[in-house]
C-alpha cells in the first residue's frame, strides 16, 4: 500500500478514487507516564512515554486507514493528512486521526 501526503504518486496514474478514508485512535496516557511528563515540564526534558505513546497512537491510525482502503479494493491513499488533539483538560486522552483519498493506481 502506498501511503503518501502528496496528491499524485510519482510513475503512477490514478485510475480510481474510492472516497476518503480515516484512522482514528484514541488513547489513555496512563499515570506514571504523567507523572514522568509532569518531572519533565518542570525539570526540563523530553518526554519519553508520551513520545512512544504518541508514535503508537500515529501508526495505529495509519494501519486503520489502510484496512479501510484496502476493503475498498484500493492498494493508494494519497493526500494523507494526520491531526493531534488532546480530549479534556486533565484526563490525559489522545486523539490521533489520518484521513486521506482511497485511490488505484496502475
Amino acid at each position: 500500500m502506498i501511503i503518501t501526503t502528496t496528491h499524485t504518486v510519482e510513475g503512477k496514474q490514478i485510475l480510481e478514487y474510492r472516497g476518503i478514508v480515516f484512522g482514528e485512535v484514541i488513547t489513555g496516557i496512563n499515570v506514571l507516564k504523567d507523572l514522568g511528563a509532569g518531572f519533565r515540564n518542570f525539570f526540563g526534558g523530553r518526554s519519553q512515554g508520551y513520545e512512544e505513546e504518541l508514535t503508537m497512537a500515529r501508526e495505529q491510525a495509519l494501519q486503520e486507514m489502510e484496512q479501510r482502503a484496502t476493503q475498498l479494493g484500493c492498494n493508494a491513499v494519497v493526500g494523507v493528512k494526520m491531526d493531534y488533539e488532546v480530549l479534556g483538560a486533565d484526563n490525559g486522552m489522545l486523539m490521533v486521526t489520518s484521513s486521506g483519498t482511497a485511490v488505484r493506481v496502475g
